[in-house]
């Protein structure tokens, strides 16, 4: 079976997109109709833009979301997914392709949740730390044991995990890490705490906006990132959703799960390869591609 991956933040690159964008009269009218949604030329940064300008949050996520979408509407007949997922960000990306929710509906909630998180993340100092070489329980247990907000957040792969919390427990946890062993305990160049409890204000603001967006059952089974589950139920995908700001990304139970239910083949939809790379580290039999590939194997 095959399945279709969909990366989050972090994989943006100054000129993404621009080759659907000059390859596909498609691609080139979803792009136009991006920036009349969104109120700004948003190619023009994705296109021309310093790496600088594209990791603004409000800018990142609509990026990789368009580079996503847009992409896998650009495979045509060959994009038939059995089952999807994506990395956070990448959710929303999964939930458009798979037809859950409409171009238009899928920007503006992405659009939407990167101003939330903008400003919850300005309004409490926080931040994330990648943990390499623990078992997870390790890596909770010292976490619980931290004075401060500071939770377990991307379940990567195995011995790999990240933590996001207050900046001064973040920092108390990693030096804890490492006194238990770990390969690496590095706090992360990002703005503040995805995926934890710092996250509520943007919940809180995020949730109204999908409880008043329509969403359609997905023509295949989703995983959500909150479950690691196979999800097809509008209200289900609906309040995981809203869950997912301040849950942790459990993506390695998400690829097992897929694995377990028959995925043999994990096609990246979207710019960077980081996802087949974690694939590989959670099973080194499956297979991995990217969608990029096969719109050029369709010149």
């Amino acid at each position: 079976m095959k399945a279709y991956i969909f990366p989050g933040q972090g994989a943006q690159f100054t000129g993404m997109g621009l080759d659907l964008y000059e390859n596909s009269p498609e691609a080139q009218h979803l792009f136009e109709d991006a920036n009349a949604i969104l109120g700004f030329n948003i190619t023009d940064i994705m296109f021309e833009g310093t790496a600088e300008q594209l990791k603004e949050t409000k800018v990142t996520q609509p990026a990789i979301f368009l580079h996503s979408v847009i992409l896998a509407k650009t495979l045509g007949d060959s994009f038939k997914p059995e089952m999807v997922a994506g990395h956070s960000l990448g959710e929303f990306s999964a939930l458009v392709a798979a037809g859950a929710l409409s171009f238009k509906d899928g920007l503006k909630l992405v659009s939407q949740r990167a101003q939330a998180m903008q400003k919850a993340c300005e309004m409490h100092p926080s931040t994330m730390a990648a943990v390499l070489g623990l078992e997870d329980q390790v890596v909770e247990d010292i976490c619980a044991k931290i004075d401060g907000v500071v939770v377990a957040a991307n379940y990567n792969c195995p011995g790999q995990l990240v933590i996001s919390g207050e900046v001064e427990a973040v920092e108390r946890a990693c030096e804890a890490m490492k006194e238990a062993g770990a390969r690496r305990a590095l706090m992360l160049p990002v703005g503040g705490a995805f995926h934890s409890p710092m996250m509520e204000p943007a919940r809180e603001e995020l949730a109204a906006a999908i409880e008043n967006t329509t969403f359609s059952k997905p023509n295949c089974p989703i995983y959500q990132n909150v479950t690691a589950t196979a999800i097809t139920d509008e209200n289900e995908i609906k309040a995981n959703l809203i869950s997912q700001l301040t849950a942790p990304v459990r993506w390695t139970q998400s690829v097992q799960q897929m694995i377990e239910d028959g995925a043999t083949l994990f096609t990246e939809v979207g710019p960077g390869k980081v996802l087949q790379g974690l694939v590989k580290k959670i099973n080194r039999e499956a297979q991995t591609e990217s969608a990029i590939l096969e719109t050029k194997a369709d010149e």
